[in-house]
């Protein structure tokens, strides 16, 4: 079966936060449960040093294949940077605010998937 771009962008997102060794990164489909975007790709970090490594990782990987983020916000304190590319959204926070906000439990009728990236 044919992988989706937006498939393979996620794939590409969970590479680059595994390489910044980015901590339980999940992806929720949100297809068909909001009109935001069809996927959240969600990590944590212990530092906000570690999270803005994480986020600027994604950005230049996405860069040197011509994916350009829409629009970002968070990058200055670094404790939940959200990355816009569309049809998938990244989430990366500090560890203790992912707690705080539970962006999980919110969307909790959202399938979680399990993709692999080796």
């Amino acid at each position: 079966m044919e992988k989706t771009r937006e498939f393979q962008l996620v794939e590409s997102i969970l590479k680059s936060i595994d390489d910044k060794k980015g901590q339980q990164p999940i992806v929720l489909d949100l297809r068909g449960i909001s009109s935001l975007c069809d996927f959240f790709v969600i990590a944590s970090a212990p530092s906000a040093r570690q999270v803005k490594a994480i986020a600027e990782n994604i950005r230049e990987d996405l860069e040197n294949v011509d994916i350009v983020v829409r629009h970002q916000e968070g990058l200055k304190e670094s404790r939940w940077i959200l990355m816009d590319y569309g049809d998938v959204v990244v989430h990366l926070f500090i560890t203790e605010d992912r707690e705080h906000y539970q962006l999980e439990s919110i969307w909790k009728d959202a399938p979680v998937l399990d993709i692999d990236t080796n």
